[in-house]
């Protein structure tokens, strides 16, 4: 029995270990909207160049129409012997509108089609993303302004370094994934190309106006070099590789709710939207919302990985190895999407416990520096003597065991007899966040101006939209 797709060339059909390994339906169906809206945008240019009559072209395009119906109704039977989404809605096609259906093939290959198709899936997902991260850079922004003036710690090593605010700490995430947000629209921009009429590999020698086609699927402009066309796979390389750095974002993020859920820090509690208990120790409450988030960030770089060693070593142009960009795309991407929207929902849900930042930011003598800085400030000493100086008085407070600013002023003065009562003035954790005024600086009003200026330009471009 002949072979259904590859017609007189093969007498036999696929061995079913071939057909097993070769089918990429299982996944592929994932395409049939961009694969449909490619077909109809070629045969309307077709139609207008000629190349098939008009009345050919109605009845494909109301085939097509009717094939989207039935896989949305759940009414279409996807077949593995036909391989993948192109020859399933092919061969309906064929079912239900006759000879004429073999007329959608004309000045086109499955290597321009699946380009296309994938292109469109993978621009739509950025789309996807870009609304994401706004709610997400929104839902930053908001928490952050409120806890503008909540002071917590702020760590180098995790260990306690200086205070900062909660506010301040948010808006980081912030900066991160606002370039996140970035990178993808610029990945956008670069991928927004069509490689439909690029056909196998050469073009082809029928009439075709690649401008329309382009312009019918919302692209900027036709692919310049046919070759390059139908084996690029750059646009979803980069795309996972965008992915994979705000995964890496979303996993700090997540790291630090962890963190700050434990008992032993307390700075942050999250409701039981977001928690899951323990079937054994009933007083658990486990952020596994965050958890989940941390370890997508393996699917997603993996996606990456195994996208880039496919493509390492294939020539020009085509190659079966490429059926396999989809599987990896499709988890990593929608793993990204799954872990912005869990992200966000821990941003809006958590609540910071004020109190217990508060007291953590005082420990560990987090305002040394303020100390360093006033010797520089008002005695007038260069700052590695006024590092020096700190130090001591540091060490004299440790052995003494207590906070920094509760060290009297005559063991300050025992060790440096310039210091003045007026050192009291920096060393509360209040007003060091204060005084760091400085551009990008964490005091409280900084970090209101910052917040406010994002919320509104995220506000004008929700107006824009």
């Amino acid at each position: 029995m002949s072979n259904r797709m590859w017609g007189g060339r093969f007498a036999e059909g696929p061995d079913a270990i071939m057909e097993e390994i070769n089918a990429s339906i299982d996944y592929d169906r994932k395409l049939y909207r961009q694969d449909i809206a490619g077909s109809k945008a070629h045969v309307r240019m077709l139609a207008e160049g000629n190349i098939v009559s008009k009345d050919d072209a109605d009845k494909i395009a109301e085939g097509l129409d009717a094939i989207l119906l039935e896989i949305e109704k759940g009414e279409f039977a996807f077949s593995r012997a036909l391989e993948d989404i192109h020859m399933n809605v092919e061969a309906r096609l064929s079912d239900l509108i006759g000879p004429a259906a073999g007329r959608l093939h004309t000045a086109r290959s499955r290597n321009d089609q699946v380009a296309t198709d994938f292109r469109i899936w993978v621009r739509d997902t950025l789309d996807t993303f870009d609304e994401q991260l706004t709610d997400l850079l929104t839902a930053l922004a908001t928490r952050a302004e409120e806890y503008s003036g909540t002071v917590m710690p702020g760590f180098t090593h995790l260990q306690t370094a200086q205070p900062v605010t909660f506010g301040h700490h948010l808006m980081a995430y912030v900066e991160m994934f606002a370039r996140d947000r970035s990178r993808m629209r610029d990945a956008r921009k670069r991928m927004n190309e069509c490689p439909l009429g690029s056909a196998a590999l050469a073009g082809t020698s029928f009439p075709i106006d690649r401008e329309m086609t382009a312009k019918a699927l919302g692209f900027d402009r036709p692919t310049a070099n046919s070759l390059d066309a139908v084996s690029d796979r750059d646009f979803v390389i980069e795309a996972v590789s965008n992915a994979s750095i705000a995964a890496m974002h979303l996993s700090r993020l997540a790291e630090e709710i962890v963190i700050w859920c434990s008992a032993q820090f307390a700075f942050i509690r999250l409701s039981d939207k977001f928690s899951t208990g323990s079937s054994i120790m009933p007083q658990k409450k486990n952020p596994d919302a965050a958890e989940l988030v941390r370890a997508k960030s393996g699917r997603i770089y993996g996606g990456l990985t195994g996208l880039l060693v496919m493509m390492k070593g294939l020539p020009l142009a085509y190659s079966k190895d490429m059926q396999e960009d989809k599987e990896q795309a499709f988890d990593a991407l929608s793993s990204l999407s799954l872990a912005l929207a869990a992200m966000t929902g821990m941003v809006r849900d958590l609540e910071a416990n004020e109190k217990a930042m508060k007291k953590a930011a005082g420990s560990g003598y987090s305002t040394a520096t303020d100390l360093a800085d006033w010797l520089v400030r008002v005695v007038g000493m260069p700052f590695r003597e006024a590092h020096h100086v700190t130090g001591r008085i540091v060490a004299t407070a440790a052995e003494k065991g207590i906070d920094l600013h509760r060290i009297s002023l005559a063991d300050m003065q025992a060790v440096d007899g310039r210091i003045t009562n007026d050192v009291y003035s920096v060393l509360s954790v209040d007003k060091s966040v204060r005084s760091r005024t400085s551009y990008g600086g964490t005091s409280p009003v900084n970090v209101r101006k910052q917040a406010r200026r994002w919320l509104k330009a995220l506000a004008r471009e929700a107006d824009k939209a």
